[in-house]
């Protein structure tokens, strides 16, 4: 079932119910793989899939399977606005409708969903934000190229000096928030478009005394498309950590 985020909140899910948030820009390839196996990993779990006007087709293979499974939910928005935007318009819906647990995850199988009964697990224990961390023991990615990998570990290293964060992996995007958090957070104030996002998120949960904190994932980098980094996501999270960092020390986060 497509889903108008237009259109008034249907009836609440209920507590402890989960939604997994996917953005799509030309994911067609892994999408119709990748969502059946989350949705096995725990019966409490449903789908969320934000497409960006993909011109591959992700939409229609987003609706089809809609239309197939009632856990599984499309928003379809009108060209390509960002990884951020696309995560706070999928926890809008999401809180909207009651769920208790909102969960980020790539749709291009980076992400194994065998971890996420681990996620869930962590958030209904004594963690308010769980990050699935490639670097909390280890450095565990596979199939990436040294210098994707030295870039990645570096940017961790700088955001986790500079904000103070207590993450080995800030910059992961497979993680689960409590509602409570996101509720706390004012969506208007994320400045952040890109990869980034994620930094900005877990530092503003952390800064309003929610408990963050990772478990090891192994990442294992996209078989299938193309990855969405480019060098204005690296240019933005240089400076937009400073950014962060002022704005909490002025009190203006």
């Amino acid at each position: 079932m497509s889903e108008n985020p237009n259109v008034p909140g249907t009836e609440p899910i209920g507590r402890g119910r989960a939604l997994v948030v996917m953005p799509t820009y030309n994911e067609a390839g892994n999408l119709a793989s990748i969502v059946p196996v989350v949705l096995d990993q725990d019966p409490r779990i449903d789908v969320l899939v934000v497409d960006d006007a993909s011109p591959d087709g992700t939409g229609e293979v987003a609706d089809r399977m809609a239309s197939e499974n009632p856990r599984i939910h499309v928003i379809h928005r009108e060209g390509k606005q960002g990884l951020g935007s696309a995560y706070l318009r999928g926890f809008g819906w999401g809180l909207e409708r009651g769920y208790e647990y909102l969960l980020e995850m790539d749709s291009d199988h980076s992400h194994d969903p065998k971890y996420l009964p681990a996620l869930l697990q962590a958030v209904e224990g004594d963690l308010d934000l769980v990050i699935g961390s490639r670097y909390v023991s280890g450095v565990n990615v596979v199939n990436w190229p040294m210098s994707r990998l030295l870039l990645s570990w570096f940017a961790n290293k700088y955001a986790r000096v500079v904000t103070g964060l207590p993450l080995s992996d800030a910059t992961a995007g497979f993680k689960c928030f409590r509602r409570e958090v996101l509720e706390a957070i004012d969506f208007s104030k994320v400045g952040s478009t890109g990869y980034t996002f994620q930094i900005e998120m877990d530092f503003r949960a952390w800064k309003k005394g929610f408990r963050v904190g990772e478990v090891p994932i192994v990442f294992v980098d996209r078989t299938e498309g193309v990855s969405k980094m480019s060098g204005a996501i690296v240019r933005e999270a240089v400076w937009r950590v400073w950014a962060l960092r002022f704005r909490s020390l002025f009190g203006r986060l």
